[in-house]
C-alpha cells in the first residue's frame, strides 16, 4: 500500500468521524437546504482539480490518463455545484434533481480519479498537488456521502394533492 492511499484512507476516516459525531445526528432537525448549500459551496472549489494539468503543481510525467479525467471531472462537478446553488437557495422544485445529478457525477468522478491514480501510479507525480488526494478528496467523499443521506432520507418531495372527484 502506498503512502497516498494511507493518507486518503485516514483523512477520510477523520472527516467521517467528524460528520458522524457533529452532523449526521442533527440531520433530522435541519432543513435539507441548510445542509446542502455549504456542501455545494465547498464543491464549487473543485476547479482546484485543474492543478493536475498545471505545470509546477505536479511533477513532470504525471500520467495524462489520470490527470485529464481527474481535472475535467472536478471542473464539471464545480460547474454542477455552481448551477445548483441558486436553485437550492431559492428552493426551486428542480433543486433536488440537480443536487442528485451533482452528487452522482461528483462521487463517480472521485472514485474514477482514485482508481486511475492507483492504476497509473500517479501518486509519484503529485508534487505540490499531493494535498488534493491526501486532504481534499477525503473531505469531498464524506460530503458526498452526507448529501446522499440528505437526498435519500431527509429531502422529501411533498405529495401532490390529487383533485377530488365529486
Amino acid at each position: 500500500m502506498n503512502i497516498l492511499t494511507v493518507n486518503l484512507l485516514f483523512s477520510t476516516f477523520v472527516f467521517w468521524v467528524a460528520a458522524r459525531i457533529y452532523l449526521l445526528p442533527k440531520l433530522p432537525e435541519l432543513q435539507p437546504q441548510a445542509v446542502i448549500l455549504p456542501i455545494l459551496l465547498l464543491h464549487r472549489l473543485r476547479h482546484l482539480g485543474l492543478m493536475f494539468l498545471a505545470p509546477g503543481s505536479t511533477y513532470a510525467g504525471i500520467p495524462p490518463h489520470f490527470a485529464y479525467p481527474a481535472a475535467i471531472g472536478d471542473l464539471l462537478a464545480a460547474f454542477l455545484a455552481l448551477a445548483a446553488i441558486p436553485v437550492v437557495f431559492r428552493n426551486v422544485p428542480a433543486a433536488r434533481l440537480l443536487v442528485w445529478i451533482f452528487n452522482v457525477e461528483g462521487t463517480v468522478d472521485l472514485l474514477v480519479a482514485i482508481t486511475l491514480a492507483t492504476i497509473y501510479g500517479a501518486s509519484a507525480y503529485m508534487g505540490p498537488a499531493y494535498w488534493i488526494p491526501a486532504f481534499w478528496v477525503p473531505a469531498l467523499l464524506v460530503t458526498h456521502y452526507i448529501a446522499l443521506v440528505v437526498l435519500w432520507k431527509h429531502w422529501t418531495i411533498p405529495a401532490q394533492s390529487v383533485p377530488s372527484r365529486t
